[in-house]
C-alpha cells in the first residue's frame, strides 16, 4: 500500500509539472534548465517535469499605472504638483522578463524624469494650455525606452497641476481683473452702439423730415402754379366773352354803361372811405372823357381781334 501510494504522490507531481492551463491574455515564461526556452500561449500546454519550469507570468491586458505626484520647476521657475496616471501592455513576454529587472519601476521612473524635462521647458501658463502636448511627449519619450522592456506605452494623462498657494491666489486676482476688464469693455462697447444707433436714428429722422418738407414744398409750387394757370384761362375766357359780347348790337352802349356805374362806384366808395374832405371835379364831362377813352381802347382792340 504504501508503495502504491507513493507511486501515486510521484504520479500526480508529475502530471502537475507537466501540464500547465494558460488563461487568457496571459503569457508564461519557460525556462529549461535556466535558460529561455518558450512561451506558452492560452489554453493547454505541456512541459518535461523537472527539466522545465514556469519563470515569469505576464498578463496582456492595459494596465493603469499610477505615477506618484512630484514637484516640477517650470521655465519662470515656479513649482508645481504634478501627478498622472500611464496606461501600457506587456506586448513582448521575453523581453519583460529579461529586458529589465522591475520594468513597472522603470517605466515610473522615465515617466517621472520625462515630465520634468517636458514641463521645465515651459511657462506656468502654458503648462496648464499645453496639457495635450505634455501628455504625447511623455509618451514619445517613454514608448522608446520601453522597447527594449517588451512594453508598449499608449497613454499617460496629467490628473493634476497644483502651483503653490500664493501662485493660486495672483492667478484668482489675475483672472477677476480680466473678467472686470472684459465687463468693462463690453459696457463701453454696449454704450457706443446705442450711441451709434441714436445718431443713425436722428440722422434718417432729420433725412425723412427734410424730404418731406422738400416735397410739401414741390407740391404747394405746383398748386400754386396750377392756381395761376386756371386763373390765367379763366381771366382768358372772360375776355374773350366780353370781346364777343361787344360786338354784339347794342355791345359798345352796354360797356360805356359798365364803366359809368363802375367810375361812379369808385367816387361813391371813395367818399365813404376817406377820412378827409374830397374833391369832385367841377367839370363832370372829365368823366366821359375817360368813358370814352376807354371804349376807344375796346374799338381798337377789336379791330386788331379783325
Amino acid at each position: 500500500m504504501s508503495v502504491a501510494l507513493i507511486l501515486l504522490v510521484i504520479a500526480v507531481i508529475f502530471i502537475t509539472r507537466s501540464i500547465k492551463v494558460v488563461p487568457q491574455q496571459n503569457a508564461w515564461v519557460v525556462e529549461r534548465l535556466g535558460k529561455y526556452h518558450a512561451t506558452l500561449a492560452p489554453g493547454l500546454n505541456f512541459l518535461v517535469p523537472f527539466i522545465d519550469r514556469v519563470a515569469y507570468k505576464h498578463g496582456l491586458k492595459e494596465i493603469p499605472l499610477d505615477v506618484p505626484s512630484q514637484v516640477c520647476i517650470t521655465r519662470d521657475n515656479t513649482q508645481l504638483q504634478v501627478d498622472g496616471v500611464l496606461y501600457f501592455q506587456v506586448t513582448d513576454p521575453m523581453r519583460a522578463s529579461y529586458g529589465a529587472s522591475n520594468y513597472i519601476v522603470a517605466i515610473t521612473q522615465l515617466a517621472q524624469t520625462t515630465l520634468r524635462s517636458v514641463i521645465g521647458k515651459l511657462e506656468l501658463d502654458k503648462t496648464f494650455e499645453e496639457r495635450d502636448m505634455i501628455n504625447a511627449q511623455v509618451v514619445a519619450a517613454i514608448d522608446e525606452a520601453a522597447l527594449n522592456w517588451g512594453v508598449k506605452v499608449l497613454r499617460y494623462e496629467i490628473k493634476d497641476l497644483t502651483p503653490p498657494a500664493e501662485i493660486l491666489r495672483a492667478m484668482q486676482a489675475q483672472i477677476t481683473a480680466e473678467r472686470e476688464k472684459r465687463a468693462v469693455i463690453a459696457t463701453s462697447e454696449g454704450k457706443r452702439q446705442e450711441e451709434i444707433n441714436l445718431a443713425e436714428g436722428q440722422k434718417q429722422a432729420a433725412i425723412a423730415k427734410s424730404e418731406g418738407e422738400k416735397q410739401a414744398a414741390i407740391n404747394n409750387a405746383q398748386g400754386q402754379a396750377a392756381a395761376i394757370t386756371e386763373v390765367a384761362n379763366a381771366t382768358a375766357v372772360a375776355l374773350a366773352r366780353v370781346g364777343t359780347a361787344i360786338r354784339q348790337p347794342g355791345g359798345s352802349e352796354a360797356v360805356q354803361l359798365k364803366v359809368a356805374e363802375l367810375a361812379v362806384d369808385a367816387y361813391s366808395k371813395l367818399a365813404q372811405e376817406s377820412t378827409t374832405t374830397l374833391v369832385v371835379p367841377s367839370n363832370m364831362t372829365e368823366v366821359a372823357t375817360l368813358i370814352s377813352s376807354a371804349m376807344k381802347m375796346v374799338q381798337v382792340q377789336q379791330r386788331n381781334e379783325g
